[in-house]
């Protein structure tokens, strides 16, 4: 289960609320910033200008690939460790914005964490250390430490255990 805390809302829908949910001037900041990041070939300055101006934690030599998209709205939200790859045009969600209410969760990533290209990271999730993340994937709920995960919806492929079992074999066969 995700773990996000509920806002309701009234009248029309909580997007149309944005305004009211976080300041303007905010969000055009960061969308700035974001748009900076997204296009520099850098990895430190995409890591310093995320560290700087969106209060994002990230770890040691995490590499944010070209057109990863951090949160807008609630970057601050978002946690990644050490040494971990962020995916070609990722996105990593903090907020949701639903009919009657609108929903914020801290989005946490652990350390040397692999997630693919294309992947779609929704709120209120932890991801666990070392574990792998398939191109593509709508990561819909936790992922546990050292899994192989993919699909939409988001499946465990190997565990932890699977995982060391399948390198072991390998390593035999070379």
């Amino acid at each position: 289960m995700r773990r996000t805390t509920r806002y309701p809302v009234e009248g029309a829908n909580s997007l149309w609320h944005v305004y009211k949910t976080v300041p303007f001037w905010k969000v055009v900041k960061n969308f700035v910033v974001i748009q900076l990041a997204r296009y520099t070939p850098f990895l430190g300055m995409k890591n310093w200008l995320y560290r700087t101006f969106l209060h994002m934690k990230v770890g040691k030599h995490t590499s944010f690939a070209l057109m990863v998209m951090p949160d807008v709205m609630f970057p601050e939200k978002i946690s990644v460790g050490k040494n971990t790859v962020i995916g070609y045009n990722t996105t990593i969600l903090a907020h949701e914005y639903l009919i009657n209410e609108y929903r914020l969760g801290e989005v946490v990533i652990g350390n040397e964490v692999l997630i693919g290209a294309n992947s779609t990271i929704l709120p209120g999730l932890t991801i666990g250390n070392g574990s792998i993340v398939s191109a593509g994937t709508l990561v819909h709920k936790d992922v546990p430490e050292g899994a192989f995960v993919g699909g939409n919806p988001m499946k465990i492929i190997y565990t932890k255990e699977e995982m060391l079992n399948r390198e072991q074999q390998t390593s035999l066969l070379k």
